[in-house]
């Protein structure tokens, strides 16, 4: 039993970095920080917010993203500590290796499949939807069939056939977000860079021209009553829609992915963690009072929410749809290049270590990027985004996230116990209470996801496990060498 929980010491982890197949070192602190909000800002503020406010909580939506963004930033001083510590490129993976041992990070690695494969997936869904609508404000209509997932989503009934046979746009911009991680880090970051000022400078647009529309009738009772029968609404329905719009959040642990890729990750990763962290939740908490101020909340249950806002607004401000759409669709890319560049990262770390097959760290001799796990993993979230809806993806994303959290935060607890020599660059203030709290916080908001979600973690979980028992495990470089 030892086996499974034997733990990989900080400097195993780093002398890991100067053998085998290496990648391209070019980030520094903007590049990370612009990486943050790419990843963070996007299906939150421009899909989940209308869908969480119409399903959960109301106009209550923005404590729901008070509640979230307090969580995360425990869990994200948590995450700064480890990645100034041990910058390799496995993120939540590799420091649950370092602390709690190899079966927990086999659980966290694989729990990280649904944060970043999925997510990437989920985000493509709310691109297609604001897609659609914006040619079809030029008077181009795409075929219904051709442009909905074939399967709809209800919190009470589950998953339905909706006539439709895939998501095409969904599919297009996963492939093509794809290509562009293969061609290199550089690259993606700068194209990155780009839209993060395109989509933050219409988010603000937003915010400042509707501001002035909001209707304090659309805001009562600003806390609806609860819905016994679904959990909805009431405090119970702000803790849910907590857990949902957690998903939204997800993005500043993609940045510690990017570790190997950092000049100075001691320095840089805690600034690219913490401040795009901050700033994204600023802006969410603004964008969804303005959001439910203008238009019921009871009307947002749509894949572009933002659009229908702006409608309600008026037609003063209708000059703005175009531009919210393309800053939408410009946003929602980075969101998709964000999370579809950490998740083969994962699985390079994972390879590393031989619980996944050697195919799974390979480099391509050029670009200097995991080009193999990249077309892995954008060729599966290509099928996902096709065929399933964004309210089922979403909440699997944020139970994957939320464990992840949790079991960071109890990991700086660990390893400040089990090895408090290690250098620390940055250290989480306030240890045990922002630990605690922010684990404790996550467990919380998990326990308020519906009952499916929990039951389809079970079984991915268990899926999982036996992947690592038949593979992961015999195959684990650990237990062939002794520690160093």
């Amino acid at each position: 039993m030892k086996r499974f929980f034997r733990t990989k010491s900080r400097d195993h982890l780093l002398a890991d970095l100067s053998s085998g197949a290496t990648l391209h070192r070019v980030l520094g602190p903007w590049h990370l920080t612009f990486l943050g909000i790419g990843c963070v800002i996007g299906a939150g503020i421009f899909v989940l917010t209308g869908h969480a406010a119409a399903q959960w909580a109301g106009p209550a939506i923005a404590l729901s993203f008070v509640f979230s963004g307090v969580a995360c930033t425990l869990a994200g001083l948590c995450y700064a500590e480890f990645a100034s510590m041990i910058p390799v490129a496995g993120s939540a993976y590799t420091y649950a290796y370092a602390t709690l041992g190899e079966l927990f990070a086999w659980i966290i690695g694989w729990d990280l499949i649904l944060e970043y494969l999925f997510g990437a997936s989920a985000v493509a869904v709310g691109w297609s939807g604001y897609v659609v609508s914006f040619l079809k404000d030029f008077g181009v209509t795409l075929p219904t069939a051709l442009a909905s997932a074939p399967l709809t989503y209800d919190v009470a009934t589950g998953l339905h056939l909706t006539g439709g046979y895939v998501n095409l746009p969904a599919v297009f911009i996963v492939a093509l977000m794809t290509a562009l991680l293969v061609v290199g880090i550089r690259a993606s970051a700068n194209f990155n860079n780009l839209i993060v000022l395109v989509k933050v400078a219409v988010i603000l647009l937003f915010i400042g021209c509707c501001a002035a529309f909001i209707r304090r009738a659309n805001w009562t009772p600003f806390i609806p009553p609860h819905d016994p029968v679904t959990g909805a609404f009431g405090w119970s329905g702000i803790l849910s829609g907590s857990a949902v719009v957690f998903f939204a959040y997800i993005g500043f642990d993609a940045v510690s992915t990017a570790a190997q890729e950092t000049r100075n990750p001691q320095r840089d990763m805690p600034i690219g963690i913490l401040a795009s962290l901050a700033i994204c939740a600023v802006l969410y908490v603004a964008v969804a009072l303005v959001l439910t101020g203008i238009v019921s909340y009871q009307k947002l249950n749509v894949p572009d929410p933002i659009a229908v806002g702006i409608n309600a607004a008026g037609e003063s401000v209708r000059w703005l749809r175009p531009w919210v759409k393309l800053g939408a669709i410009a946003g929602l890319s980075s969101v998709i290049m964000v999370l579809l560049m950490g998740q083969p990262r994962i699985f390079f770390s994972m390879s590393r270590d031989g619980l996944l097959p050697p195919v799974f760290s390979r480099v391509h001799p050029v670009f200097r990027t995991p080009h193999i796990t990249t077309l892995l993993t954008g060729g599966t979230a290509m099928v996902i985004s096709g065929l399933f809806p964004i309210g089922f993806l979403g909440e699997l994303v944020s139970i994957g996230a939320l464990l992840a959290f949790a079991m960071v935060c109890a990991g700086v607890l660990v390893l400040r116990h089990t090895r408090p020599d290690y250098p620390r660059p940055f250290r989480t203030p306030w240890v045990p209470v922002v630990p605690v709290l922010g684990c404790a916080l996550a467990l919380i908001q998990m326990a308020f996801l519906p009952a499916g979600t929990w039951i389809r973690l079970v079984v991915w979980m268990i899926l999982g496990l036996l992947v690592y028992l038949f593979y992961g495990h015999t195959h684990s470089h650990l237990h062939s060498q002794p520690p160093r």
